[in-house]
């Protein structure tokens, strides 16, 4: 359905602007399944969220854990459903889970310290992990974005080892493991992904 959308739109758009060549229509076309997949799957999340009394929390799980996101990359489900699935379980279960599991300071500490030396690993390796839809292939870009993961996955883990309210500083915590987890190469061989830079690269030779 948002697919069919999305190829009338850009088909309406090339109708009337002749100029854009297959390569932009399909850049178009990309962000307008963006747009419109994205704003009622997250209307959706917020409505279960808040029949299942958590919505603040999921809320603060999308807004804590953005920053690193968009320059650490991950992978990307290719069904809506599958999309509205894993967006569900990373922000919803994050404010579950956090909200139900209490960790003494040591147990924090130890954690912190495992899941910051684990995502200093992954950024190192994967780190920006992009996609075939959208590759990262300027070398510029690419180090910019590595060096922003590395400092605000850092940040973020120390706040969440400085503040006092358990609840939040799990949020912060749990969604710096669940991001870097989604910029593994286990996590993309099991959804199905492709590094875009490596398509690209493989495709040159």
């Amino acid at each position: 359905m948002i697919d069919a959308i999305c190829n009338k739109i850009t088909s309406k758009i090339r109708r009337e602007m002749p100029e854009i060549n297959d390569e932009k229509a399909e850049i178009i076309n990309y962000g307008l399944q963006l747009i419109v997949g994205e704003i009622p799957k997250f209307l959706l999340l917020f409505m279960i969220a808040y029949l299942l009394k958590v919505l603040e929390l999921s809320i603060l799980a999308l807004i804590t854990i953005s920053p690193y996101r968009m320059v650490s990359g991950g992978v990307h489900l290719k069904t809506h459903l599958g999309c509205l699935t894993a967006t569900a379980l990373f922000y919803i279960g994050n404010a579950f889970l956090s909200k139900t599991i209490i960790l003494e300071s040591k147990a924090k500490l130890i954690i912190c310290l495992v899941v910051w030396i684990f995502s200093m690993l992954m950024i190192k390796l994967y780190a920006p992990a992009d996609t075939e839809a959208v590759p990262i292939l300027r070398k510029k870009e690419r180090k910019i974005k590595q060096i922003l993961s590395y400092g605000i996955m850092t940040i973020t883990i120390c706040v969440a080892l400085r503040i006092r309210n358990s609840t939040i500083s799990n949020i912060l915590l749990f969604g710096v493991l669940l991001q870097t987890i989604a910029i593994t190469r286990f996590m993309y061989k099991i959804t199905n992904n492709k590094y875009g830079h490596e398509v690209y690269n493989q495709e040159k030779k």
